[in-house]
């Protein structure tokens, strides 16, 4: 935005002294000539044609000296229209005059003459030889035309000087034009004055949603904060990077252009809304305010979808807030509602308020993603732990699903719910997914080796989902260790489908082709539509464990559960059901139709040896 920003300050300056030189040349020759026939024969046919020919040759020789400072200046694009009007001019003149009809032919010709040193000089400049095309200026181009103008200008005077029966009128005329000419100066002046105005409010401005810019909030920060207590709000959009990437920029851009327009309608009289980088915005409002308010406000205005071209699209928006306290810069008090939207994006709570711990939370989150960095390079410390999935008809093992794991070297065991999330909001989850892929068909591939063909499961990431990359990734694992697509299951969330169902969909079938089977995970906690599961192409539907935990004491749990069992088999899906901790849960489930069980009753989630002799027991 810097250089973007100077450039038109610096451009601005160039035609205002242009401008004010041209205007001031006007205003000198009206006074010191006031008795140039050309505008005391106003109405003299010869003499305005012999005037328009002069001024546009003048003006075509302006832009000529122009391209030669600035060979891809605004004056190059305008160089072919001033010398074809020339031209018309020329030939306008050799019309009209009947009294020196050669002479007026002869300069026309002269000018039309001089079309090919025109397009010589030029093809020097677009060669880069500037400096020949400086010695064609001086010392072909600018001899010519001065002959050229010599010529008009001669027959110029020699028609204006047979009007001098309308020398008083062109006197009066002539005094006319002195004032005229001052109030032009003027005008151009007030002209310049609001132009710089506008580039000064353009260097502020973000040029593609229209919203105050990084720069501008940070003056505006600056002032409230000096003036008083001030909170600040962070504002990022989930998911746009992925939409950015899979539907394209132009995409990108509208979405971002509707987004900042919502949360332009969202604020109050008084507040300041801007975008301040990529999918980053920041709205300033009164300390007084109740922060949690505003943002539920602003999350409210991202709950109906985005229309954009034929596609509709859903975001949501995660936001940090925080107050400033005595002593704080607007960057720190910027930074802390950072760190708020940051812990909102992870846990999915949709809006943060900024607290100490957050910061401290924040760095740890830093070192956290380091030493993560350093996990995947050893490729040791990430290990996989698998749940088995019981056929509830037969008792007999389905599949297990993978469960990542990381033993830090120090710090012992940390829980998946410590390190994933901060995975997730990054390029490392990519990562990540590889190398558990990677573990799981070793062991798929080492089970095999043993006459067993266990199905394995693996969750993966919205951000993973829409990587453009990940089924290439997805065969090349498979080939790498020989195992059948079928034997390997991809597990999704509705959150992940749901960022960019299309995108989703289109992945889902890719993956589906390489005879991989593809399970909607965690069903009933999001919000997907009837009409995106029936479209999706899916194979096994997964009831969330805190709807089967209470099945068979909660009465609505039990009935959201049959309801799903029964949908899932009405579009032809096989239906697992997790967290079925106890008998009487199971005993529920077989009732119910359920096909596969998940949860401590049959096995908590285990290593693969430890799996192995339970393989073939029956519950």
């Amino acid at each position: 935005m810097g250089s973007t920003g100077a450039a038109p300050r610096w451009l601005s300056g160039v035609l205002g002294i242009v401008l004010v030189a041209v205007s001031g040349y006007a205003v000198f020759g009206s006074w010191e000539q006031s008795g140039i026939v050309s505008r005391i024969a106003a109405d003299s046919t010869d003499a305005d044609a012999y005037q328009e020919a002069a001024f546009l040759t003048t003006a075509e020789m302006v832009l000529i000296q122009a391209a030669v400072r600035e060979p891809a200046g605004e004056e190059r694009d305008e160089l072919s229209a001033a010398r074809e009007r020339t031209q018309d001019a020329m030939a306008h003149m050799a019309a009209v005059d009947g009294e020196h009809p050669e002479k007026a032919a002869e300069i026309a010709r002269h000018h039309a003459d001089l079309e090919l040193t025109f397009e010589s000089y030029l093809r020097q400049l677009d060669r880069g030889d500037v400096a020949g095309a400086q010695f064609s200026l001086e010392n072909v181009i600018e001899p010519s035309v001065a002959v050229l103008m010599a010529d008009v200008l001669a027959e110029q005077k020699h028609h204006l000087e047979g009007y001098n029966r309308m020398q008083a009128a062109g006197q009066r005329q002539s005094r006319l034009l002195k004032w005229g000419s001052v109030l032009a100066f003027v005008a151009v002046v007030v002209v310049l004055l609001l132009y710089r105005r506008r580039v000064e409010k353009m260097a502020v401005t973000d040029p593609l949603t229209g919203l105050p810019n990084r720069a501008a909030f940070a003056r505006k920060a600056q002032s409230a904060l000096a003036s008083g207590g001030v909170t600040l709000l962070a504002i990022n959009l989930d998911g746009f990077r992925d939409v950015n990437e899979q539907l394209g920029h132009r995409i990108g851009d509208l979405l971002l252009q509707q987004a900042g327009a919502r949360l332009r309608s969202s604020i109050r009289k008084g507040d300041l809304v801007a975008r301040i980088g990529g999918d980053d915005f920041a709205v300033l409002v009164k300390s007084d305010d109740d922060p949690e308010v505003i943002g539920r406000r602003l999350t409210t205005a991202f709950d109906k979808p985005f229309a954009i071209d034929d596609l509709t699209i859903d975001l949501e928006v995660s936001i940090g807030a925080a107050t400033a306290e005595s002593g704080d810069t607007v960057a720190g008090v910027l930074q802390h509602a950072d760190t708020a939207m940051n812990v909102a994006k992870q846990r999915r709570l949709g809006f943060s308020r900024y607290t100490t711990r957050q910061g401290q939370d924040s760095t740890a989150r830093l070192s956290l993603l380091g030493e993560l960095r350093r996990a995947l390079d050893a490729g040791t410390e990430i290990t996989l732990h698998y749940q088995p999935q019981i056929a509830l008809d037969t008792g007999v093992l389905a599949g297990v699903e993978a469960l990542a794991r990381w033993q830090h070297p120090g710090r012992g065991r940390i829980p998946p719910g410590d390190f994933i999330p901060v995975l997730e909001t990054t390029g490392l989850i990519h990562r990540f997914t590889d190398q558990v892929l990677e573990i799981a068909l070793a062991q798929a591939r080492a089970w095999r080796d043993t006459g067993l063909h266990i199905p394995v499961s693996v969750n993966i990431s919205a951000r993973t989902l829409l990587d453009p990359g990940f089924c290439d990734r997805v065969a090349d694992h498979l080939r790498r260790w020989d195992i059948p697509g079928g034997q390997l299951c991809i597990e999704v969330t509705e959150h992940s489908v749901m960022t960019d169902p299309a995108t989703a969909i289109d992945v889902l079938q890719r993956i589906r082709d390489l005879g991989v089977r593809t399970s909607i995970d965690d069903y009933g906690t999001g919000y997907s539509s009837m009409t995106y599961l029936r479209l999706l192409p899916l194979d096994e539907l997964k009831i969330d464990r805190s709807f089967v935990a209470e099945m068979a004491r909660d009465p609505g749990n039990h009935a959201l559960v049959a309801s799903t069992i029964e949908l899932g088999h009405n579009l032809g899906l096989s239906v697992v059901a997790e967290g079925a901790e106890d008998a009487e849960t199971v005993a529920a489930l077989r009732a119910l139709g359920c096909d596969i069980g998940q949860g401590y009753y049959f096995a908590r989630p285990m290593e693969a040896e430890a799996l192995q002799p339970s393989l073939m027991r029956k519950p």
